[in-house]
């Protein structure tokens, strides 16, 4: 049992660190923040000397069917400046990038209830997979503007040459 535990606790930090090694790997210039006390995980260096913010929000394979891509009370009042989020879903295999002001405009707010406040988002539904005879998780559609394969956005913003 306490294997079981100690890989969901860490579970988190370890995908942080997956995607910042990927991130390195496309030649960004990455700073991991000792304390993560604004919800900053990563800092990306840009060509002018400033710099991109990035939250890191991962779901484990493990979780419950349907909640795959679900990514709850995060807690983000007001749109922030080269400020950015990257949501991995690991049953998915799928990745969302979203500016602060994309995310605060397209995340749901929760109105009441001890989250008030708080943002979700759910970038996977479920549907019947016939072949099989059960549900199956599915990327929905209305966030495919989002969904990356690899860091092109931070290569971007920071001012690398993008390479098609």
């Amino acid at each position: 049992m306490a294997i079981a535990f100690r890989h969901s606790a860490g579970f988190g930090r370890r995908m942080e660190y997956w995607i910042i090694g990927r991130m390195l790997k496309e030649g960004l210039d990455v700073y991991v923040p000792l304390v993560d006390d604004f919800g900053i995980d990563a800092v990306i260096r840009k060509q002018d000397g400033t710099f991109i913010e990035v939250q890191i929000k991962a779901r484990s394979s493990t979780v419950k069917l349907g909640d795959a891509a679900l990514f709850a009370g995060i807690t983000h009042l007001e749109p922030r400046k080269n400020y950015y989020f990257v949501f991995y879903a690991e049953r998915l295999d799928a990745m969302w990038i979203m500016s602060s002001e994309q995310f605060i405009a397209t995340a749901d707010q929760n109105k009441n209830g001890k989250n008030a406040g708080k943002r979700t988002i759910w970038f996977n539904g479920t549907r019947m997979d016939k072949t099989k005879a059960k549900r199956a998780e599915y990327p929905k559609d209305k966030f495919d503007a989002y969904r990356v394969e690899d860091f092109r956005v931070f290569r971007e913003a920071a001012g690398l040459v993008v390479v098609p």
